[in-house]
């Protein structure tokens, strides 16, 4: 186990003012606090924060974060307390000791829940300080390596954990090594079958590659020299996780694989790059769509190279990696490579400093924990995150100029959201390098990308399933929460309005606070939403408003023939009909107490029954509990399933807006003459009367007829009924009529 003074001189080698009072002390504390602790190897519990604390110096970590991973188990493992901690280091060592202790106490239904809740707290302490972010790294780094001793059971959890979370987020803050040694380990416990294949066949071939390797270093050497170019050239293999992945996604065997060994060119500067890569391409000619260029434009992590392939000596395809020291540096370390430290106060810390938060990689954790923590339940939030830490890129523009760096898949939604969340929210439509294309093209790099926009767009539910950033996916799925939410509201609201003016009591919002509590509802708006769905009836609402209403609803339809008053779940009074007239009567309800009805587009949750209603059409709702109302005519025999549930009946109206034009639903059967170019006769009909054919089917074929069920979208029922004439008209129809009309 390591010494004090050997995690001093440690720390003294790169930093030679280091604080020793500062890691003395904290080498102490956390010493005498694990105590006789033990881990499953039966070592001594202290010797893992010691060694974490080692693996942080050998990445230059300031003495600050390596007395926090001294520190880093004292709160979740022993009687150390955050106030304890406080007033020996200081509350801003406390934060970040904090900040590392996962949740034990909460009460989570699910592993996955209380996974992803940890998960949570973790990225949100990040966001505030990254020196926790390092802590955590080394810390499941030092975990991973002594995992064998860690009960079997747990192991395979404990592995794909590291591979789906804390190995991409190494990635993504540019971490590179501790990112392939986390993968390495995870991928040896997942499937070790895999990884001993693949191990002993990277073996084989490096062995019997050696003189190739070094024949390549030694002309890549020898190119420079002759160029005067002051350049480094290293070989590097593979690593094993990474050869299985490109070999499982793209079905390629091991003797298929170009790129096993790479090469790293590193010079002193930036222009030394190009001169570089001037005579790497003058010498040799490159693989065409393997060049990109990370310099001029950084992936999100800051990781800059020029990466090229060329078929370089003895007609080999050979991999280079161009850049500069200080690249190099951060390709390797990431965040924690930048040396961009700012003064904190003086505390009890003796003057602790925080790693600059101005790195792209940091910039990007930041935003997207602000995207990620807002309103998503934990499944939602582990789920959008593992998303969004994925690496591979994209770099798209917008029409200014702006890149907008995206994951390889990603559509102009994703790119709108991207942008802002308002932009996604209200995305219509797109231009991709100046022309009009689908919302679902697939981005490549270079793209510029302008999005077309409309403040009366919500974003559809299906988007969810087009889009690949988590951001994104999460924007949309509170979008279309809250657009659902506001529908249930505003029926919840005119339900409420017509009972209460029913009663002779005005309705207000207000009206609703004092009764919360008996409707065991937070908020007045959970109230209307809970009304809308048919989750609480509006004489319930009444009761609990006022405790002397009466409720004067009929349970049960009369059995006579003929139209009967009723009063439905909203407490309307409104006519149902007998089941043998159904069609010969009229309501008599005021057209003032129905619930207008514009559409599936209003601010109602509206939908259509399977054979339509158009404007015109005498209509019914129908309250679906969670669903909304369905919209059926009132000649429908489907209305027979609900005369025994008065309760779910709601009287409605057509409410048109001119100004807004939207088609309805209406079906048709058409029997026609079966001979070429009927289809296309009955087509040109419908086009010709201004409708549309959403969706068609052959239901029956004779010799001599087919029968065909036809899915129209009409203004109204002058016009459906002009179209039926028409086809009736026709030499190709023998029939047209409407379903259940």
């Amino acid at each position: 186990m390591m010494r004090q003074y050997e995690l001093v001189e440690r720390v003294q080698r790169y930093k030679p003012d280091v604080n020793e009072a500062l890691l003395n002390k904290a080498y102490i504390y956390a010493m005498q606090k694990h105590g006789r602790q033990r881990r499953a190897s039966g070592d001594p519990y202290f010797s893992h924060p010691l060694e974490v604390a080692a693996i942080l110096t050998d990445m230059h970590a300031d003495e600050a974060t390596i007395a926090v991973a001294l520190l880093h188990d004292t709160i979740e493992d022993t009687t150390a307390t955050r106030q304890e901690i406080d007033e020996l280091f200081g509350p801003d060592m406390g934060r970040l000791v904090e900040g590392l202790t996962k949740l034990k106490k909460i009460d989570l239904v699910s592993k996955k829940a209380e996974q992803a809740e940890n998960l949570r707290k973790l990225l949100l302490a990040i966001s505030d300080d990254v020196r926790v972010l390092l802590v955590k790294l080394a810390d499941r780094l030092h975990n991973m390596r002594t995992l064998d001793h860690v009960p079997h059971s747990k192991r395979q959890r404990i592995a794909e954990e590291t591979m789906e979370i804390y190995a991409p987020l190494a990635g993504r803050m540019g971490m590179q090594d501790m990112r392939e040694e986390l993968e390495e380990l995870a991928f040896r416990h997942i499937n070790p079958e895999a990884y001993a294949a693949v191990i002993e066949r990277l073996t084989e071939i490096t062995e019997s590659s050696k003189n190739v390797i070094s024949a390549i270093e030694v002309a890549l050497t020898d190119l420079f020299e002759r160029n005067k170019i002051d350049a480094v050239v290293k070989s590097r293999r593979k690593k094993p996780w990474s050869v299985f992945r490109k070999m499982e996604t793209k079905g390629l065997s091991f003797e298929q694989l170009s790129d096993i060994f790479g090469f790293r060119v590193i010079v002193d500067n930036v222009p030394d790059c190009y001169r570089a890569l001037g005579a790497i391409h003058s010498t040799w000619s490159m693989v065409p769509g393997r060049f990109k260029d990370y310099i001029s434009t950084p992936k999100q992590n800051d990781y800059q190279s020029i990466h090229t392939t060329i078929v370089g000596p003895s007609r080999q395809r050979v991999e280079l990696q161009i850049r500069t020291h200080e690249m190099h540096r951060v390709a390797e370390y990431g965040v924690a490579a930048h040396a961009l430290y700012k003064d904190l106060p003086e505390g009890a810390n003796g003057g602790s400093h925080a790693i600059s938060r101005d790195t792209n990689a940091y910039g990007w954790l930041r935003r997207t924990i602000e995207a990620l923590s807002v309103g998503d339940n934990p499944e939602d939030f582990l789920e959008n995150t593992k998303l969004e830490l994925f690496q591979d890129q994209v770099f798209c523009f917008t029409p200014k100029g702006m890149i907008i760096p995206l994951p390889r898949g990603a559509t102009p939604i994703d790119f709108a959201y991207a942008v802002h969340t308002d932009v996604g929210d209200t995305c219509v439509g797109c231009k991709v390098n100046g022309r009009i294309m689908p919302l679902v093209t697939e981005l490549k790099n270079g793209d510029e990308v302008e999005i077309i926009r409309s403040k009366a767009q919500v974003p559809p539910a299906a988007w969810e399933n087009v889009v690949v950033t988590g951001k994104a996916r999460s924007a949309i799925r509170r979008a279309t929460r809250n657009a659902i939410r506001k529908q249930y509201s505003g029926l919840g609201t005119r339900i409420l309005e017509r009972a209460f003016e029913r009663a002779g009591k005005s309705f207000t919002k207000d009206a609703l606070k004092p009764a919360l509590h008996r409707l065991a509802r937070k908020e007045v708006e959970d109230v209307l939403a809970s009304v809308g769905r048919g989750e609480l009836s509006s004489p319930d609402v009444m009761k609990a408003v006022f405790p002397d209403f009466k409720d004067e609803r009929v349970t049960h339809p009369p059995k006579e023939e003929g139209w009967f008053n009723m009063r439905n779940a909203a407490g309307m009074l409104f006519q149902i009909p007998g089941r043998s007239s159904r069609k010969s009567k009229k309501p008599t309800q005021k057209q003032g107490d129905a619930v207008p009805i514009r559409g599936v587009s209003g601010d109602l949750p509206v939908r259509f029954a399977p054979e339509g209603a158009v404007p015109g059409d005498r209509i019914v709702g129908i309250l679906q509990p969670g669903s909304g109302i369905t919209i059926y005519p009132i000649q429908s025999p489907s209305l027979t399933a609900y005369d025994d549930q008065p309760d779910r009946w709601i009287d409605v109206r057509w409410d048109i807006d001119e100004d807004t034009k939207e088609r309805f639903p209406a079906r048709v059967t058409v029997t026609a003459i079966n001979e070429p170019g009927s289809l296309a006769n009955i087509a040109q009909v419908v086009a010709a009367n201004d409708a549309n054919i959403h969706m068609l089917s052959m239901v029956r074929t004779a010799p001599d007829f087919t029968e065909m069920i036809i899915d129209l979208e009409v203004w109204d029922l002058k016009q459906l009924n002009r179209l039926l004439s028409q086809l009736k008209e026709h030499a190709s129809v023998s029939d047209a009529k409407r379903v259940n009309g």
